[in-house]
């Protein structure tokens, strides 16, 4: 073997996914969030409707589970609003696509899914003219890069109910901790019934204006029984699920004592001048469904 020949590096490896493969499984993942709720909202509303203290707002949420049950054994949306298609991507880079461009297969994916699953379709081409797409396209789509040669996609469809309810806050450092849980319950507070509560709570903290909006709807994707991994995070996660329980807002908001199932907090660093908060708030339902290619 000569020098040369040693010293070639090695071909790098590289998984080829056909993009039909992303197609097929936005498609069906679609479907099945907006038909079935994951296994942790699904103990929360059950759990939800044994700690309720209000007779009303424990009716409430009884007929919440019933209308799970109805939604999944007749295939029924759960929600009337499928909401906005938000994707989530993790992608290994030592993925190649092929077969086509990646955003257009996911975008085919969400079609295929709301159109051949007759979901109802909410989206509008644009903003002032609001022609609708009559497909729920296009998505809103993150993509993310990690090691290894796997793709994750999380699929989360967004009611705009509780949607339009979210704020963010540019605060000042100074504003501290207590700011921050300020912040939060007054987005809960001033949402109040609108957001069809009980709710689950996104936070993010830090970062810019974007990025803690980005990561106040990427906690909502969190299974709602895992804590922070973050000591103080986890803490404040627990004190604000109490707070807001204790606001007396209740299933539907007609009073009780379960309000939020659960305070979801992800943070990010962020500059000495700053301290951005976003609280993006979720209904009683709050889908997502996620797969691993």
């Amino acid at each position: 073997m000569t020098n040369g020949q040693a010293n070639k590096p090695k071909a790098a490896y590289m998984r080829e996914i056909d993009v039909s493969t992303i197609t097929e499984n936005i498609r069906d993942m679609c479907i099945e969030a907006v038909h079935y709720l994951s296994d942790d909202m699904k103990q929360a509303l059950y759990d939800g409707e044994k700690n309720e203290r209000s007779p009303l707002g424990k009716q409430i949420l009884c007929q919440l589970e019933e209308n799970l049950d109805i939604a999944g054994k007749d295939m029924i949306p759960i929600c009337q609003d499928t909401g906005m298609a938000v994707i989530f991507m993790d992608i290994g880079q030592d993925v190649h696509f092929t077969g086509g461009i990646l955003e257009d297969a996911v975008n085919e994916g969400v079609r295929s899914g709301y159109v051949e699953g007759f979901l109802r379709k909410s989206v509008v081409s644009d903003p002032i003219i609001r022609k609708n797409t009559n497909d729920n396209t296009p998505a809103v789509i993150h993509y993310n890069m990690i090691p290894g040669d796997r793709v994750k996609i999380t699929v989360a469809p967004k009611g705009f109910g509780s949607e339009n309810m979210s704020r963010i806050f540019m605060l000042k450092p100074a504003d501290g901790i207590d700011g921050v849980k300020k912040a939060i319950l007054s987005a809960v507070s001033d949402a109040g019934p609108n957001a069809c509560p009980p709710m689950v709570i996104g936070v993010g903290i830090g970062g810019t204006f974007e990025k803690c909006a980005l990561l106040a709807k990427k906690a909502l994707t969190r299974p709602i029984d895992k804590r922070s991994d973050v000591g103080y995070i986890a803490d404040l996660e627990e004190e604000m699920l109490k707070k807001i329980n204790d606001l007396g807002i209740g299933p539907g908001g007609l009073g009780g004592t379960v309000t939020a199932f659960a305070v979801n907090i992800e943070t990010y660093a962020t500059h000495i001048a700053g301290l951005p908060v976003a609280v993006n708030i979720c209904c009683h339902v709050n889908r997502h469904s996620s797969r691993e290619i």
